[in-house]
Protein backbone atom coordinates (compact mmCIF):
# COMPACT_ATOMS: atom_id res chain seq x y z
CA UNK A 1 0.00 0.00 0.00
CA UNK A 2 1.58 3.07 -1.51
CA UNK A 3 0.92 6.18 1.02
CA UNK A 4 1.23 10.10 0.00
CA UNK A 5 2.74 12.66 2.40
CA UNK A 6 0.34 16.25 2.14
CA UNK A 7 2.33 19.46 3.69
CA UNK A 8 0.11 20.73 6.29
CA UNK A 9 0.30 24.35 4.43
CA UNK A 10 -0.72 22.93 1.27
CA UNK A 11 -3.50 21.26 3.28
CA UNK A 12 -4.71 24.28 5.21
CA UNK A 13 -4.58 26.53 2.45
CA UNK A 14 -6.84 24.57 0.44
CA UNK A 15 -9.38 23.82 3.29
CA UNK A 16 -9.42 27.96 4.09
CA UNK A 17 -9.71 28.95 0.26
CA UNK A 18 -11.98 26.28 -0.25
CA UNK A 19 -14.13 27.19 3.08
CA UNK A 20 -13.61 31.06 2.11
CA UNK A 21 -15.12 30.45 -1.15
CA UNK A 22 -18.10 29.24 -0.12
CA UNK A 23 -18.21 31.56 3.34
CA UNK A 24 -18.25 33.95 0.41
CA UNK A 25 -21.12 32.87 -1.83
CA UNK A 26 -23.13 32.11 0.83
CA UNK A 27 -22.97 35.23 2.33
CA UNK A 28 -23.67 36.76 -0.81
CA UNK A 29 -26.87 34.88 -1.41
CA UNK A 30 -27.99 35.63 2.26
CA UNK A 31 -27.37 39.31 1.57
CA UNK A 32 -29.42 39.11 -2.02
CA UNK A 33 -32.38 36.85 -0.34
CA UNK A 34 -33.04 38.76 2.66
CA UNK A 35 -31.49 42.83 1.92
CA UNK A 36 -31.80 43.06 -1.62
CA UNK A 37 -34.39 40.55 -2.45
CA UNK A 38 -37.69 43.24 -2.66
CA UNK A 39 -35.23 45.65 -5.00
CA UNK A 40 -34.25 42.67 -7.17
CA UNK A 41 -37.68 41.02 -7.16
CA UNK A 42 -38.91 44.42 -8.61
CA UNK A 43 -35.93 44.74 -11.15
CA UNK A 44 -37.33 41.31 -12.11
CA UNK A 45 -41.10 42.42 -12.64
CA UNK A 46 -40.70 45.23 -14.52
CA UNK A 47 -38.26 43.60 -16.98
CA UNK A 48 -40.27 40.91 -17.19
CA UNK A 49 -44.52 43.03 -17.26
CA UNK A 50 -45.40 45.15 -19.82
CA UNK A 51 -48.10 48.22 -18.80
CA UNK A 52 -49.37 49.73 -22.06
CA UNK A 53 -51.44 52.78 -21.93
CA UNK A 54 -54.03 52.65 -24.42
CA UNK A 55 -54.65 56.47 -25.44
CA UNK A 56 -58.36 57.69 -26.10
CA UNK A 57 -59.28 59.42 -29.09
CA UNK A 58 -59.99 62.93 -28.79
CA UNK A 59 -63.42 64.02 -30.13
CA UNK A 60 -64.20 65.97 -33.12
CA UNK A 61 -65.42 69.25 -33.29
CA UNK A 62 -68.06 70.63 -36.06
CA UNK A 63 -69.71 73.63 -37.07
CA UNK A 64 -73.77 73.79 -36.29
CA UNK A 65 -74.28 72.15 -40.21
CA UNK A 66 -71.54 69.69 -39.08
CA UNK A 67 -68.87 70.62 -41.36
CA UNK A 68 -65.37 69.24 -39.90
CA UNK A 69 -63.41 72.23 -37.82
CA UNK A 70 -61.33 69.87 -35.79
CA UNK A 71 -60.28 66.01 -35.52
CA UNK A 72 -58.10 63.59 -34.52
CA UNK A 73 -55.68 61.85 -36.99
CA UNK A 74 -53.42 58.77 -36.18
CA UNK A 75 -49.53 59.72 -36.54
CA UNK A 76 -46.76 58.19 -35.80
CA UNK A 77 -43.55 58.75 -33.66
CA UNK A 78 -40.54 57.29 -35.08
CA UNK A 79 -36.94 56.38 -33.27
CA UNK A 80 -34.40 53.88 -33.64
CA UNK A 81 -32.78 51.41 -30.86
CA UNK A 82 -28.48 52.09 -31.30
CA UNK A 83 -27.96 49.06 -30.20
CA UNK A 84 -30.14 46.85 -32.09
CA UNK A 85 -28.84 48.45 -35.49
CA UNK A 86 -26.67 45.88 -37.20
CA UNK A 87 -23.92 46.65 -39.98
CA UNK A 88 -26.20 46.06 -42.76
CA UNK A 89 -28.57 48.60 -41.62
CA UNK A 90 -26.43 51.32 -41.59
CA UNK A 91 -26.52 51.32 -45.85
CA UNK A 92 -30.24 51.89 -45.59
CA UNK A 93 -30.01 55.24 -43.80
CA UNK A 94 -29.88 56.77 -46.63
CA UNK A 95 -33.19 56.15 -48.10
CA UNK A 96 -34.84 56.40 -44.39
CA UNK A 97 -33.44 59.92 -44.67
CA UNK A 98 -35.47 60.56 -47.82
CA UNK A 99 -38.72 59.04 -46.42
CA UNK A 100 -38.10 61.20 -42.82
CA UNK A 101 -37.04 64.35 -44.88
CA UNK A 102 -33.95 64.14 -42.35
CA UNK A 103 -30.00 64.74 -43.01
CA UNK A 104 -28.43 61.38 -42.98
CA UNK A 105 -25.90 62.56 -40.26
CA UNK A 106 -28.64 62.94 -38.03
CA UNK A 107 -29.61 59.70 -38.25
CA UNK A 108 -26.52 58.06 -37.90
CA UNK A 109 -25.31 60.20 -34.85
CA UNK A 110 -28.82 58.53 -33.66
CA UNK A 111 -27.36 55.25 -34.12
CA UNK A 112 -24.17 56.27 -32.32
CA UNK A 113 -25.99 57.26 -29.18
CA UNK A 114 -25.50 54.17 -27.21
CA UNK A 115 -25.06 55.65 -23.99
CA UNK A 116 -26.18 58.60 -21.61
CA UNK A 117 -24.84 59.45 -18.18
CA UNK A 118 -28.11 59.66 -15.28
CA UNK A 119 -28.52 59.46 -11.95
CA UNK A 120 -28.53 62.03 -9.64
CA UNK A 121 -24.77 63.14 -10.05
CA UNK A 122 -24.44 62.37 -13.57
CA UNK A 123 -21.82 59.76 -13.17
CA UNK A 124 -24.08 56.73 -13.70
CA UNK A 125 -23.71 54.95 -17.36
CA UNK A 126 -26.93 53.93 -18.74
CA UNK A 127 -27.53 52.53 -21.88
CA UNK A 128 -29.79 54.32 -24.60
CA UNK A 129 -32.62 52.29 -26.11
CA UNK A 130 -34.86 54.61 -27.60
CA UNK A 131 -33.57 57.94 -29.97
CA UNK A 132 -36.61 60.07 -31.36
CA UNK A 133 -36.03 60.51 -35.39
CA UNK A 134 -38.96 62.09 -35.95
CA UNK A 135 -42.54 63.09 -34.69
CA UNK A 136 -46.07 62.69 -36.54
CA UNK A 137 -45.09 60.89 -39.18
CA UNK A 138 -48.31 59.39 -41.00
CA UNK A 139 -49.13 55.65 -41.15
CA UNK A 140 -48.49 55.48 -44.95
CA UNK A 141 -44.48 56.89 -44.77
CA UNK A 142 -44.38 54.34 -41.95
CA UNK A 143 -44.99 51.70 -43.90
CA UNK A 144 -42.64 52.65 -46.52
CA UNK A 145 -40.44 52.58 -43.10
CA UNK A 146 -41.05 49.06 -42.39
CA UNK A 147 -40.32 47.85 -45.69
CA UNK A 148 -36.79 49.57 -44.99
CA UNK A 149 -36.53 45.90 -42.56
CA UNK A 150 -33.80 48.30 -40.78
CA UNK A 151 -34.07 46.10 -36.87
CA UNK A 152 -33.39 49.13 -34.79
CA UNK A 153 -36.33 51.09 -36.30
CA UNK A 154 -39.32 51.28 -35.32
CA UNK A 155 -42.75 53.60 -34.30
CA UNK A 156 -44.73 54.41 -32.03
CA UNK A 157 -48.62 55.16 -32.60
CA UNK A 158 -50.16 58.60 -31.04
CA UNK A 159 -52.90 60.67 -31.84
CA UNK A 160 -52.57 64.50 -33.25
CA UNK A 161 -54.97 67.19 -33.51
CA UNK A 162 -55.34 68.26 -37.04
CA UNK A 163 -57.71 71.70 -38.17
CA UNK A 164 -58.78 70.91 -41.86
CA UNK A 165 -59.55 74.90 -41.67
CA UNK A 166 -55.85 75.93 -40.57
CA UNK A 167 -56.88 79.92 -39.52
CA UNK A 168 -60.45 79.65 -39.41
CA UNK A 169 -61.96 80.35 -36.34
CA UNK A 170 -58.60 79.54 -34.72
CA UNK A 171 -59.87 82.08 -31.88
CA UNK A 172 -62.72 79.86 -31.01
CA UNK A 173 -61.14 76.83 -31.80
CA UNK A 174 -57.63 76.96 -29.81
CA UNK A 175 -55.77 74.14 -30.02
CA UNK A 176 -54.19 71.16 -28.23
CA UNK A 177 -50.17 71.38 -27.66
CA UNK A 178 -47.34 68.60 -28.26
CA UNK A 179 -47.90 67.03 -24.65
CA UNK A 180 -51.99 66.69 -25.77
CA UNK A 181 -52.94 69.70 -23.07
CA UNK A 182 -55.30 71.63 -24.67
CA UNK A 183 -54.34 75.57 -23.88
CA UNK A 184 -57.39 78.07 -25.44
CA UNK A 185 -60.42 77.91 -27.42
CA UNK A 186 -62.79 75.50 -27.36
CA UNK A 187 -60.42 72.58 -26.92
CA UNK A 188 -60.06 73.82 -23.15
CA UNK A 189 -63.57 75.03 -22.36
CA UNK A 190 -65.18 71.92 -23.67
CA UNK A 191 -61.97 69.70 -22.94
CA UNK A 192 -63.94 67.76 -20.73
CA UNK A 193 -65.97 66.06 -22.90
CA UNK A 194 -63.66 66.35 -25.37
CA UNK A 195 -60.72 64.32 -23.80
CA UNK A 196 -62.60 60.76 -23.25
CA UNK A 197 -61.14 58.06 -21.10
CA UNK A 198 -57.76 56.40 -21.51
CA UNK A 199 -57.44 53.01 -21.37
CA UNK A 200 -54.53 50.20 -20.56
CA UNK A 201 -53.70 46.56 -20.39
CA UNK A 202 -50.76 45.13 -18.38
CA UNK A 203 -49.39 41.76 -19.88
CA UNK A 204 -46.20 39.94 -19.68
CA UNK A 205 -43.19 39.89 -22.50
CA UNK A 206 -40.84 37.74 -23.66
CA UNK A 207 -36.59 38.50 -23.84
CA UNK A 208 -37.22 40.26 -27.01
CA UNK A 209 -39.40 42.47 -25.68
CA UNK A 210 -42.40 41.13 -27.04
CA UNK A 211 -46.23 41.10 -25.50
CA UNK A 212 -47.21 37.60 -24.92
CA UNK A 213 -50.98 38.32 -24.78
CA UNK A 214 -51.53 34.72 -23.17
CA UNK A 215 -50.13 36.29 -19.82
CA UNK A 216 -52.48 39.41 -20.38
CA UNK A 217 -53.27 40.04 -16.60
CA UNK A 218 -55.89 43.45 -16.56
CA UNK A 219 -57.52 45.19 -19.75
CA UNK A 220 -59.50 48.21 -19.34
CA UNK A 221 -60.64 49.63 -22.51
CA UNK A 222 -60.41 52.95 -23.33
CA UNK A 223 -63.41 55.42 -24.28
CA UNK A 224 -63.31 58.06 -27.13
CA UNK A 225 -64.41 61.35 -26.25
CA UNK A 226 -67.37 63.22 -27.15
CA UNK A 227 -67.99 65.20 -30.76
CA UNK A 228 -68.94 69.10 -30.14
CA UNK A 229 -71.04 70.57 -32.32
CA UNK A 230 -70.39 74.54 -32.31
CA UNK A 231 -72.79 77.48 -32.71
CA UNK A 232 -70.43 78.58 -35.16
CA UNK A 233 -71.48 78.43 -38.86
CA UNK A 234 -68.40 77.91 -40.89
CA UNK A 235 -69.91 79.88 -43.97
CA UNK A 236 -70.32 82.74 -42.20
CA UNK A 237 -67.36 82.58 -40.33
CA UNK A 238 -65.18 82.18 -43.51
CA UNK A 239 -67.35 85.40 -44.43
CA UNK A 240 -66.30 86.90 -41.98
CA UNK A 241 -62.44 86.09 -42.07
CA UNK A 242 -62.82 87.52 -45.83
CA UNK A 243 -63.87 90.89 -43.99
CA UNK A 244 -61.44 91.15 -41.72
CA UNK A 245 -58.59 90.57 -44.59
CA UNK A 246 -60.45 93.08 -46.60
CA UNK A 247 -60.08 95.64 -44.07
CA UNK A 248 -56.81 94.86 -43.09
CA UNK A 249 -55.99 95.90 -46.98
CA UNK A 250 -57.57 98.92 -46.78
CA UNK A 251 -56.83 100.48 -43.69
CA UNK A 252 -54.01 98.63 -42.14
CA UNK A 253 -55.05 98.63 -38.14
CA UNK A 254 -53.58 97.31 -35.26
CA UNK A 255 -56.11 94.90 -35.10
CA UNK A 256 -59.85 94.40 -35.91
CA UNK A 257 -62.69 92.26 -34.70
CA UNK A 258 -66.10 90.83 -36.24
CA UNK A 259 -68.79 88.98 -34.34
CA UNK A 260 -71.99 87.69 -35.72
CA UNK A 261 -74.98 85.83 -33.50
CA UNK A 262 -78.07 85.64 -33.21
CA UNK A 263 -79.99 87.69 -30.82
CA UNK A 264 -83.10 85.56 -29.73
CA UNK A 265 -80.89 82.74 -28.82
CA UNK A 266 -77.20 84.26 -27.86
CA UNK A 267 -75.59 82.15 -29.81
CA UNK A 268 -72.70 83.33 -31.72
CA UNK A 269 -72.64 82.02 -35.75
CA UNK A 270 -69.01 83.56 -36.10
CA UNK A 271 -66.33 85.27 -34.65
CA UNK A 272 -63.03 86.25 -36.09
CA UNK A 273 -60.18 88.69 -35.17
CA UNK A 274 -56.89 89.72 -37.02
CA UNK A 275 -54.15 88.90 -36.76
CA UNK A 276 -55.02 85.59 -36.14
CA UNK A 277 -52.63 82.17 -36.30
CA UNK A 278 -52.74 78.35 -37.24
CA UNK A 279 -53.65 76.43 -34.80
CA UNK A 280 -51.74 73.44 -36.72
CA UNK A 281 -48.65 75.75 -36.28
CA UNK A 282 -49.11 77.67 -32.96
CA UNK A 283 -45.85 76.84 -31.92
CA UNK A 284 -44.62 79.32 -34.94
CA UNK A 285 -47.15 82.39 -34.17
CA UNK A 286 -46.97 84.81 -31.94
CA UNK A 287 -48.49 84.75 -28.28
CA UNK A 288 -50.51 88.35 -29.00
CA UNK A 289 -51.54 86.62 -32.55
CA UNK A 290 -53.16 83.86 -30.06
CA UNK A 291 -55.17 86.37 -27.82
CA UNK A 292 -58.89 86.39 -29.06
CA UNK A 293 -59.25 90.41 -28.91
CA UNK A 294 -63.28 90.26 -29.13
CA UNK A 295 -62.55 89.15 -25.64
CA UNK A 296 -59.97 89.99 -23.83
CA UNK A 297 -58.92 94.02 -25.67
CA UNK A 298 -61.15 96.33 -24.25
CA UNK A 299 -61.21 99.80 -25.33
CA UNK A 300 -63.79 103.11 -24.76
CA UNK A 301 -67.19 102.25 -26.46
CA UNK A 302 -67.77 105.42 -27.62
CA UNK A 303 -71.15 106.15 -29.22
CA UNK A 304 -72.83 102.85 -29.12
CA UNK A 305 -72.83 102.93 -25.51
CA UNK A 306 -75.30 105.63 -26.05
CA UNK A 307 -77.62 103.06 -26.16
CA UNK A 308 -77.62 102.54 -22.22
CA UNK A 309 -78.40 106.44 -21.13
CA UNK A 310 -80.97 106.67 -23.66
CA UNK A 311 -82.81 103.28 -22.91
CA UNK A 312 -82.42 104.44 -19.08
CA UNK A 313 -84.13 107.36 -19.56
CA UNK A 314 -87.15 105.80 -21.49
CA UNK A 315 -87.50 102.93 -18.89
CA UNK A 316 -87.72 105.37 -15.91
CA UNK A 317 -89.82 107.07 -17.73
CA UNK A 318 -88.34 110.69 -17.89
CA UNK A 319 -88.21 111.28 -21.55
CA UNK A 320 -90.02 110.15 -24.48
CA UNK A 321 -88.68 109.51 -27.71
CA UNK A 322 -90.47 112.56 -29.37
CA UNK A 323 -89.41 114.88 -25.80
CA UNK A 324 -86.98 117.82 -26.76
CA UNK A 325 -84.00 118.00 -25.57
CA UNK A 326 -81.67 121.39 -25.36
CA UNK A 327 -78.32 120.37 -27.50
CA UNK A 328 -77.24 124.32 -27.70
CA UNK A 329 -76.55 124.34 -23.96
CA UNK A 330 -72.94 124.08 -22.49
CA UNK A 331 -73.58 123.89 -18.78
CA UNK A 332 -76.22 122.03 -16.82
CA UNK A 333 -77.51 122.86 -13.31
CA UNK A 334 -77.45 120.24 -10.59
CA UNK A 335 -78.19 121.20 -6.93
CA UNK A 336 -75.57 123.50 -6.14
CA UNK A 337 -73.31 122.37 -9.05
CA UNK A 338 -72.98 123.59 -12.58
CA UNK A 339 -71.80 120.88 -14.64
CA UNK A 340 -70.48 121.33 -18.30
CA UNK A 341 -71.60 119.85 -20.81
CA UNK A 342 -69.41 117.82 -23.58
CA UNK A 343 -69.85 119.07 -27.09
CA UNK A 344 -70.89 118.18 -30.16
CA UNK A 345 -69.21 117.57 -33.73
CA UNK A 346 -72.07 120.23 -34.97
CA UNK A 347 -74.61 122.09 -33.18
CA UNK A 348 -78.12 120.91 -33.38
CA UNK A 349 -79.92 123.18 -30.97
CA UNK A 350 -83.25 121.61 -29.60
CA UNK A 351 -84.07 118.45 -30.95
CA UNK A 352 -86.28 115.25 -30.19
CA UNK A 353 -84.72 112.26 -27.96
CA UNK A 354 -85.12 110.29 -31.64
CA UNK A 355 -82.89 112.96 -33.30
CA UNK A 356 -80.40 112.82 -30.30
CA UNK A 357 -79.82 108.59 -31.29
CA UNK A 358 -79.78 109.74 -35.37
CA UNK A 359 -77.38 112.61 -34.63
CA UNK A 360 -75.37 110.95 -31.82
CA UNK A 361 -75.44 113.75 -29.60
CA UNK A 362 -73.27 113.72 -26.93
CA UNK A 363 -74.55 116.94 -25.42
CA UNK A 364 -78.20 114.99 -25.71
CA UNK A 365 -76.48 111.99 -23.98
CA UNK A 366 -74.90 113.60 -20.97
CA UNK A 367 -78.27 115.41 -20.28
CA UNK A 368 -80.06 111.72 -20.08
CA UNK A 369 -77.67 110.89 -17.87
CA UNK A 370 -77.61 113.49 -15.56
CA UNK A 371 -81.79 112.68 -15.42
CA UNK A 372 -80.94 109.44 -14.45
CA UNK A 373 -78.32 110.13 -11.64
CA UNK A 374 -75.26 108.04 -11.01
CA UNK A 375 -76.36 105.20 -9.15
CA UNK A 376 -79.41 104.85 -12.00
CA UNK A 377 -77.38 105.04 -14.26
CA UNK A 378 -74.49 102.59 -13.25
CA UNK A 379 -77.22 100.33 -12.54
CA UNK A 380 -78.26 100.45 -15.97
CA UNK A 381 -74.84 99.93 -17.25
CA UNK A 382 -74.58 96.98 -15.12
CA UNK A 383 -77.74 95.53 -16.14
CA UNK A 384 -76.20 95.86 -19.73
CA UNK A 385 -73.21 93.89 -18.89
CA UNK A 386 -70.67 96.48 -18.56
CA UNK A 387 -68.30 96.07 -15.79
CA UNK A 388 -68.57 92.30 -15.94
CA UNK A 389 -67.99 89.25 -17.82
CA UNK A 390 -70.50 87.80 -20.49
CA UNK A 391 -69.76 84.07 -19.22
CA UNK A 392 -69.05 83.25 -22.87
CA UNK A 393 -66.37 80.73 -21.37
CA UNK A 394 -63.74 80.59 -24.20
CA UNK A 395 -60.89 82.05 -21.51
CA UNK A 396 -59.20 85.01 -21.88
CA UNK A 397 -62.32 87.46 -21.07
CA UNK A 398 -62.03 90.37 -19.06
CA UNK A 399 -64.62 92.02 -17.58
CA UNK A 400 -63.92 96.08 -18.68
CA UNK A 401 -63.80 98.98 -16.56
CA UNK A 402 -67.00 100.82 -15.08
CA UNK A 403 -66.50 102.56 -11.79
CA UNK A 404 -68.82 102.37 -9.11
CA UNK A 405 -70.55 106.44 -8.46
CA UNK A 406 -68.26 106.50 -5.27
CA UNK A 407 -65.21 106.68 -7.36
CA UNK A 408 -66.74 109.16 -10.10
CA UNK A 409 -65.04 112.71 -10.66
CA UNK A 410 -66.88 115.55 -11.90
CA UNK A 411 -66.77 114.81 -15.17
CA UNK A 412 -68.37 111.35 -14.75
CA UNK A 413 -72.11 111.53 -15.12
CA UNK A 414 -71.52 113.84 -18.16
CA UNK A 415 -68.75 111.80 -19.80
CA UNK A 416 -70.45 107.82 -19.36
CA UNK A 417 -73.21 107.97 -20.99
CA UNK A 418 -71.59 109.05 -24.14
CA UNK A 419 -69.09 105.96 -24.00
CA UNK A 420 -66.15 107.47 -22.50
CA UNK A 421 -65.09 106.80 -18.99
CA UNK A 422 -65.80 103.42 -19.50
CA UNK A 423 -63.78 100.21 -21.26
CA UNK A 424 -65.38 97.45 -22.62
CA UNK A 425 -64.71 94.59 -24.95
CA UNK A 426 -66.09 94.12 -28.27
CA UNK A 427 -67.95 90.85 -27.20
CA UNK A 428 -69.77 93.40 -24.45
CA UNK A 429 -70.59 95.72 -26.72
CA UNK A 430 -72.34 93.20 -29.28
CA UNK A 431 -74.10 91.74 -26.15
CA UNK A 432 -75.75 95.12 -25.14
CA UNK A 433 -77.23 95.25 -28.57
CA UNK A 434 -78.73 92.23 -28.53
CA UNK A 435 -80.40 92.78 -25.52
CA UNK A 436 -82.37 95.78 -27.77
CA UNK A 437 -82.93 93.50 -30.81
CA UNK A 438 -84.46 90.90 -28.10
CA UNK A 439 -87.10 93.16 -26.81
CA UNK A 440 -85.01 93.93 -23.76
CA UNK A 441 -83.92 90.40 -22.46
CA UNK A 442 -79.82 89.95 -22.38
CA UNK A 443 -79.06 86.60 -23.37
CA UNK A 444 -75.70 84.80 -22.43
CA UNK A 445 -73.60 84.56 -25.26
CA UNK A 446 -72.57 80.87 -26.47
CA UNK A 447 -70.85 79.19 -29.20
CA UNK A 448 -71.91 75.40 -28.13
CA UNK A 449 -74.74 73.91 -28.84
CA UNK A 450 -74.26 70.26 -28.27
CA UNK A 451 -71.84 67.11 -27.15
CA UNK A 452 -73.10 64.19 -29.11
CA UNK A 453 -71.58 60.77 -29.38
CA UNK A 454 -70.20 58.43 -32.21
CA UNK A 455 -73.40 57.47 -33.49
CA UNK A 456 -74.93 61.02 -33.35
CA UNK A 457 -77.04 60.66 -30.24
CA UNK A 458 -76.64 64.05 -28.48
CA UNK A 459 -75.56 63.51 -24.67
CA UNK A 460 -75.25 67.31 -23.65
CA UNK A 461 -77.37 70.43 -24.94
CA UNK A 462 -76.69 74.00 -24.72
CA UNK A 463 -80.14 76.03 -25.06
CA UNK A 464 -80.24 79.24 -25.15
CA UNK A 465 -79.82 80.50 -20.98
CA UNK A 466 -81.34 84.37 -20.88
CA UNK A 467 -79.92 86.66 -18.10
CA UNK A 468 -81.82 89.38 -17.20
CA UNK A 469 -84.30 91.69 -18.61
CA UNK A 470 -82.63 94.60 -19.02
CA UNK A 471 -85.65 96.87 -19.97
CA UNK A 472 -89.27 96.98 -21.22
CA UNK A 473 -90.34 95.52 -24.07
CA UNK A 474 -92.03 98.98 -24.97
CA UNK A 475 -88.91 100.85 -24.88
CA UNK A 476 -86.49 98.28 -26.44
CA UNK A 477 -88.95 98.62 -29.62
CA UNK A 478 -89.09 102.66 -29.54
CA UNK A 479 -84.98 102.31 -29.45
CA UNK A 480 -85.01 100.06 -32.06
CA UNK A 481 -87.02 102.76 -34.53
CA UNK A 482 -84.62 104.85 -32.91
CA UNK A 483 -81.24 102.61 -34.30
CA UNK A 484 -83.37 102.24 -37.88
CA UNK A 485 -83.37 106.21 -38.56
CA UNK A 486 -79.08 105.94 -37.52
CA UNK A 487 -78.91 104.06 -40.60
CA UNK A 488 -81.26 106.80 -42.52
CA UNK A 489 -80.29 109.25 -45.07
CA UNK A 490 -80.32 111.95 -42.24
CA UNK A 491 -78.33 109.44 -39.58
CA UNK A 492 -74.41 108.85 -39.11
CA UNK A 493 -74.36 104.97 -40.34
CA UNK A 494 -75.89 105.50 -44.21
CA UNK A 495 -72.74 103.28 -45.26
CA UNK A 496 -74.43 100.27 -43.24
CA UNK A 497 -77.64 100.63 -45.36
CA UNK A 498 -78.79 96.83 -46.91
CA UNK A 499 -81.13 97.13 -49.59
CA UNK A 500 -84.58 95.97 -48.95
CA UNK A 501 -84.14 95.55 -44.92
CA UNK A 502 -84.42 98.00 -41.97
CA UNK A 503 -81.15 97.79 -40.49
CA UNK A 504 -81.21 99.21 -37.02
CA UNK A 505 -77.53 100.26 -35.57
CA UNK A 506 -74.60 102.62 -34.08
CA UNK A 507 -71.84 104.30 -34.92
CA UNK A 508 -68.83 104.93 -32.26
CA UNK A 509 -65.59 106.32 -33.09
CA UNK A 510 -63.17 106.87 -30.02
CA UNK A 511 -60.07 108.90 -29.34
CA UNK A 512 -57.50 106.27 -27.56
CA UNK A 513 -55.60 107.86 -24.33
CA UNK A 514 -52.00 107.72 -25.40
CA UNK A 515 -49.56 108.87 -22.34
CA UNK A 516 -52.65 109.56 -20.85
CA UNK A 517 -54.48 111.98 -23.25
CA UNK A 518 -56.75 111.43 -25.41
CA UNK A 519 -54.98 111.02 -29.00
CA UNK A 520 -56.75 113.21 -32.17
CA UNK A 521 -54.52 110.30 -34.68
CA UNK A 522 -54.92 107.22 -32.86
CA UNK A 523 -59.36 106.17 -33.03
CA UNK A 524 -60.84 103.07 -32.74
CA UNK A 525 -63.65 102.47 -34.97
CA UNK A 526 -66.84 100.57 -34.54
CA UNK A 527 -70.74 100.13 -35.98
CA UNK A 528 -73.03 97.44 -34.11
CA UNK A 529 -76.21 96.68 -35.47
CA UNK A 530 -79.21 94.00 -36.40
CA UNK A 531 -81.53 93.16 -39.20
CA UNK A 532 -84.25 92.85 -40.13
CA UNK A 533 -85.09 95.39 -37.56
CA UNK A 534 -88.74 94.52 -37.16
CA UNK A 535 -87.82 90.45 -36.45
CA UNK A 536 -83.89 90.59 -35.88
CA UNK A 537 -82.14 87.54 -36.67
CA UNK A 538 -78.84 88.95 -36.84
CA UNK A 539 -76.80 91.26 -34.93
CA UNK A 540 -73.23 91.95 -36.73
CA UNK A 541 -70.79 93.96 -34.32
CA UNK A 542 -67.43 95.32 -36.40
CA UNK A 543 -64.34 96.84 -34.24
CA UNK A 544 -61.28 98.36 -35.81
CA UNK A 545 -58.64 99.15 -33.86
CA UNK A 546 -56.38 102.73 -35.34
CA UNK A 547 -57.42 101.95 -38.87
CA UNK A 548 -55.26 104.52 -40.89
CA UNK A 549 -56.86 106.90 -43.23
CA UNK A 550 -55.72 108.49 -46.69
CA UNK A 551 -54.42 112.28 -46.17
CA UNK A 552 -54.45 111.96 -42.61
CA UNK A 553 -58.71 111.62 -42.06
CA UNK A 554 -59.97 110.29 -39.24
CA UNK A 555 -61.70 106.59 -39.11
CA UNK A 556 -64.70 107.16 -38.30
CA UNK A 557 -67.28 104.94 -37.22
CA UNK A 558 -69.42 105.56 -40.63
CA UNK A 559 -66.98 105.13 -42.56
CA UNK A 560 -64.57 102.58 -41.64
CA UNK A 561 -66.98 99.83 -39.97
CA UNK A 562 -70.23 100.91 -41.10
CA UNK A 563 -69.06 99.61 -44.89
CA UNK A 564 -67.52 96.32 -43.46
CA UNK A 565 -71.39 95.90 -42.00
CA UNK A 566 -73.21 96.09 -45.30
CA UNK A 567 -71.05 93.88 -47.20
CA UNK A 568 -70.87 91.35 -44.52
CA UNK A 569 -74.87 91.77 -44.16
CA UNK A 570 -75.34 91.21 -47.82
CA UNK A 571 -73.29 88.00 -48.30
CA UNK A 572 -75.31 86.39 -44.67
CA UNK A 573 -78.44 87.71 -46.48
CA UNK A 574 -78.05 85.79 -49.58
CA UNK A 575 -76.47 82.94 -47.69
CA UNK A 576 -79.27 82.68 -45.46
CA UNK A 577 -82.13 83.28 -48.01
CA UNK A 578 -83.37 86.28 -45.97
CA UNK A 579 -86.29 88.06 -47.66
CA UNK A 580 -86.63 91.88 -48.21
CA UNK A 581 -89.58 93.53 -45.83
CA UNK A 582 -89.53 96.81 -47.83
CA UNK A 583 -88.88 98.83 -51.01
CA UNK A 584 -85.50 100.37 -50.58
CA UNK A 585 -84.71 103.42 -48.92
CA UNK A 586 -88.21 103.18 -46.80
CA UNK A 587 -87.69 103.32 -42.84
CA UNK A 588 -89.67 102.74 -39.89
CA UNK A 589 -91.36 105.96 -38.04
CA UNK A 590 -91.62 106.58 -34.96
CA UNK A 591 -95.50 107.39 -33.95
CA UNK A 592 -97.23 108.47 -31.05
CA UNK A 593 -98.37 104.87 -29.90
CA UNK A 594 -95.09 104.01 -29.96
CA UNK A 595 -94.13 107.13 -27.82
CA UNK A 596 -96.61 105.95 -25.31
CA UNK A 597 -95.28 102.33 -25.00
CA UNK A 598 -91.71 103.38 -24.21
CA UNK A 599 -93.43 105.58 -21.32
Amino acid sequence: MKSYFISPFRFYFIFFSVSFAFCSLGGRLVYLQLFKATDYAELASGARKNFIEVKARRGDIVDSKGNLLATTRSVVEIGVDPHSVTQEDWGKFGPLADLLKLPQSEIEEAARKLTRRGGREGKEVRKVRWVKLKDEVDEETYRFVQNLKIKGVYGNFKHSRLYPNRQLASHVLGFVNKEGVPAMGVERYANYYLKGQDGWKESEKDGRRHEMPQHRSFEVSEHDGLNVELTIDRMIQDMVEGELKGIVEEFDPISASIIVSDPKTGYVLALGNVPDFDPNLFNEAELSDQRNRALSDVYEPGSTFKIVAVSGAMNEGLVGPEDLIDCSISTVQRGSRRLRLPSDHHPLGEISLSEVVQKSSNRGAAQLGIKLGPQKLYDYCRAFGFGQKTGIGIGGERQGVLHHPKRWDGLTITRLPMGHAVSATPLQVHSSMSAVANDGILMKPQFMRRAFDSRGKTVVSFNPKPVRRVVHSGVAKSLNKMLVSVVSNEGTATRARLSGFDVAGKTGTTKKLIEGRYSNRHHVASFVGFFPAHDPKIVITVVVDEPKMKKGLTGYGGSVAAPAFQRLGKKIIAYMGLKPNQPEGKSFAITSEDQRSAL
